[in-house]
């Protein structure tokens, strides 16, 4: 469907430390062994244990971090208009930081929107044998990603822009203790996530994922026992679930949430 987010994608120097820590945090299993790309890294499947895939993870080499890339966790969104998805994403004022390209499983483009948050376009193709097939990396359940939050100076012209670019409807919402806005938005029916007016002193404008796990507070130690950081204290989320802010021990951020089984 257009606008849903249909992969996440790791990109992070140590591919091996990765698979150590969200194996233990998450349940993931993360290949030992990457496909070669083209520039010289390699692109590894992150596994469930259901046997479905939760995203990739892409090899920061040494050129990449000279450019300027960090650790980061980038999502995808469903375009099937790609090029012109690509065309309104820059009149509406975004940058495009990989032209539009056709790698095997898709045309896909590497953007970033007016306030400078970075995330793909991709019109992706059906696994073979496969063409009615549906992308469930995003998902209320454990070890899919259960949540994406975009912060930027201004929530409503964010919702504005990404409705123009993908469609996206703005319904409900609700407004933080310090008046910020937080507005719920949908790809047909599906929530996919919040807009939200970010803290001025802030982290700046991004995409931010938030990972179902079984219980919070296993995962949370395990995040400690790897050589990760929590961020702040465990706090409740509507619904009943419980949620926490990590940084990997390579330095890309996650958020977590889930129950607490004690």
């Amino acid at each position: 469907m257009t606008g849903s987010f249909i992969w996440y994608e790791l990109m992070t120097p140590d591919p091996a430390g990765a698979a150590a820590f969200y194996g233990a945090v998450a349940g993931w299993t993360i290949a030992q062994h990457g496909n070669a790309m083209p520039n010289g890294s390699e692109y590894r499947m992150i596994g469930r244990s259901d046997g479905g895939n939760a995203g990739g993870v892409l090899t920061l080499t040494p050129g990449m971090a000279q450019m300027g890339m960090e650790p980061v966790w980038i999502g995808y969104i469903h375009a099937p208009d790609l090029d012109q998805a690509v065309a309104r994403l820059q009149a509406g004022g975004g940058t495009v930081h990989m032209p539009v390209t056709d790698m095997g499983v898709g045309r896909m483009a590497m953007v970033s929107d007016p306030w400078g948050a970075t995330f793909y376009l991709m019109d992706p193709v059906p696994p073979a044998g496969q063409p009615d097939a549906v992308s469930d990396v995003f998902a209320d359940k454990p070890q899919h990603m259960r949540w994406n939050q975009h912060w930027s100076p201004d929530a409503r012209a964010a919702a504005a822009f990404y409705a123009d670019l993908v469609g996206w409807r703005q319904d409900g919402g609700m407004t933080m203790p310090d008046g910020r806005d937080y507005l719920f938005v949908h790809a047909g029916d599906v929530a996919v996530g919040a807009l939200g007016t970010m803290l001025p002193e802030g982290r700046g404008p991004r995409w931010e994922f938030i990972l179902g796990v079984e219980d919070i507070d296993r995962a949370v130690a395990a995040v400690a026992a790897k050589g990760g950081t929590v961020e702040g204290e465990i706090g409740q989320v509507p619904g009943g679930d419980w949620s926490a802010s990590i940084v990997d021990p390579q330095g890309a951020r996650l958020g977590l949430v889930g129950p607490r089984k004690e």
